[in-house]
């Protein structure tokens, strides 16, 4: 490599003399760009998970060329890159295996390539922790862009919420009220426009919280995916970043520990998924913030549930952003919020909500007058059923359930359960705990949504719309019910999960925080030397580096060798 060095990286490209140099611009000539691009532009990188192949991610072609139009706008050289695009409702196992692959590749993409700055264009669940790890662990200048909300869904004079709206029509379809005809009708009725869910779930949920982590610009996070204000907004973030170059605003100027704890507070204030603690766990790890599991109960619990969305409320995110959007929650949740910490706006969170106002207190209720009190939110259990900690989200619960002690009904797998759900002898009561092994982070592989499992048919029968459920998988940001999730360690590693058996009794007691299974240390070490692991999943390629490294739920699941950052030294020139 030649021995000039330059302070901007992309110059350690573009502004090479001789053959090295030549290489890099000539290629990129045939593009048809002008010479003078390569002399003083920052390069921007747009990463996109744009792909056909994600329907949730649809139109962010559209998105990256408005962000191009800002960039070129600001002075700035604007150079979208493909990344793996993780289509939530299409990929099997679960999109969640892929994540940490996702967030691998893109952060070799930003470092091996001429880039000042990057812009995450990501959607639903799992594409925008996967790109933010990515760029946690380069730290460049940074802003994330997520895709936004569908339309409401509308059938027959109701509002359908795409998600939510599925658990809810399937139980109703299983118990026979209505017909297999009319579930098929709300297909397009449900999802009506580009986008992702419009309810509170994961991708609302990480849409929230990345602008909540001050890595949105404000009040972008709302913004449904086919309004206009989409791609004005999206232009805005292409000048921005081009002047986030010049102030060199590092992405570990942005994710500090203030952010993430602002975020953990604005998740409990939106009711948001119990999937944004593994993902914001696993990006702490990434830019090297302590972050752990009891954070996420601590700092909520005297944070009220405010927004009156499904799947704990009956609103939509089209509502939510007419109110004034994620600004106007956190202008009153002010007063636990570290307001002075700065955003990729360049402004600190007190100035980017300091003009906030509500149109509709029923969507966004006032603190003084939450939709739901202080503590609603997701809390944290320990016991002797979860060592290491399990998670539940009260807000979607039936609150006669949150103390409970009941006699389980233990599955090995989600599809030892299914076979029998809708049995009319299966021996199961209201008063049952459902248990569902092997479904963690190695379980599966891949930690899918599988912990709300469906209610017994033989209960639904009887008008029973809810009971206890406890696993190591996830539950999507959409579903509700009394669902205990992420228990750890898992039972694929011989976490007492593991050792439930059918009959044993379990205590819930949700105020208390604790979760145990009422069986002897005598007994459970007998059924410990019993226990053997399930067969490897495979033994070739991603599954089985994934297997062999990912961490428990209580540290996010990311990759032990991947966590921490690893800069964004420029890489040797091979030319």
């Amino acid at each position: 490599m030649s021995e000039e060095v330059f302070a901007r990286r992309s110059e350690n490209w573009f502004r090479l003399k001789g053959k090295h140099g030549f290489i890099y611009r000539e290629r990129l000539r045939n593009q048809g760009y002008a010479p003078d691009v390569f002399v003083d532009k920052p390069v921007i990188g747009i990463a996109t998970t744009w792909s056909e192949l994600n329907p949730c991610n649809g139109h962010l072609d559209r998105v990256a060329e408005a962000v191009k139009i800002g960039v070129w706008e600001a002075g700035g050289f604007p150079l979208v890159f493909p990344t793996m695009s993780l289509g939530e409702t299409l990929m099997r196992p679960t999109t969640m295996l892929y994540r940490n692959l996702l967030a691998m590749e893109a952060e070799e993409l930003i470092r091996a390539n001429p880039l000042d700055a990057v812009v995450l264009l990501a959607g639903c669940d799992k594409t925008p922790p996967g790109l933010l790890m990515g760029a946690a662990s380069v730290d460049l200048p940074t802003l994330m862009i997520t895709g936004g909300p569908m339309l409401n869904g509308r059938y027959q004079g109701k509002t359908l919420g795409s998600g939510t709206a599925i658990w809810k029509y399937n139980d109703e379809m299983r118990a026979g009220k209505i017909t297999q005809e009319e579930f098929f009708n709300m297909e397009s009725c449900s999802a009506r426009s580009n986008g992702s869910c419009m309810t509170m779930g994961t991708a609302s949920t990480m849409a929230c919280v990345t602008e909540a982590l001050g890595v949105q610009l404000p009040g972008s996070a709302a913004i449904p995916a086919v309004d206009a204000r989409r791609y004005s907004t999206s232009q805005l973030a292409g000048r921005r970043i081009v002047q986030m170059v010049h102030e060199d605003q590092k992405l570990s100027k942005v994710l500090t520990r203030e952010a993430f704890e602002n975020a953990i507070k604005v998740n409990a204030a939106i009711g948001g998924s119990t999937n944004a603690i593994v993902h914001l766990l696993a990006i702490a790890g990434r830019i090297g913030v302590t972050l752990d599991l009891d954070d996420f109960d601590r700092l909520a619990r005297d944070v009220p549930v405010l927004v009156n969305l499904m799947p704990s409320g009956k609103y939509l995110m089209e509502e939510f952003f007419d109110a004034g959007g994620l600004p106007v929650v956190m202008k009153e949740i002010e007063h636990l919020l570290h307001t002075d910490q700065i955003t990729v706006s360049g402004k600190t969170v007190k100035e980017n909500i300091a003009d906030a106002k509500c149109w509709n207190d029923d969507v966004i209720t006032p603190a003084s007058n939450p939709f739901q009190k202080a503590g609603s939110g997701i809390v944290v259990l320990k016991g002797s059923l979860a060592p290491d900690g399990a998670v539940m989200k009260i807000s979607a619960a039936s609150p006669e359930l949150l103390v409970h002690t009941g006699s389980a009904i233990a599955f090995d797998s989600i599809q030892d359960y299914m076979a029998v759900a809708d049995d009319p002898d299966f021996d199961v009561t209201a008063d049952s705990i459902l248990v569902l092994k092997n479904s963690g982070p190695k379980g599966y592989p891949g930690f899918p949504e599988v912990g709300n499992l469906p209610m017994p048919k033989k209960l639904l029968d009887q008008g029973v719309t809810d009971m206890v459920r406890i696993s190591d998988a996830r539950m999507s940001g959409t579903a509700f019910g009394t669902v205990v999730l992420h228990v750890s360690p898992e039972a694929a590693i011989g976490g007492n999960l593991a050792l439930v058996q059918t009959g044993d009794v379990i205590e819930l007691n949700v105020p208390e925080r604790a979760i145990n299974l009422l069986v002897s240390e005598e007994v459970l070490n007998e059924r410990r030397a019993q226990w053997k692991p399930l067969p490897a999943h495979s033994d070739r390629g991603w599954v089985k580096l994934y297997v062999e490294h990912v961490q428990q739920a209580h540290l996010g699941a990311d990759l032990d060798f991947l966590v921490g950052a690893s800069g964004s030294e420029v890489p040797k020139d091979s030319h």
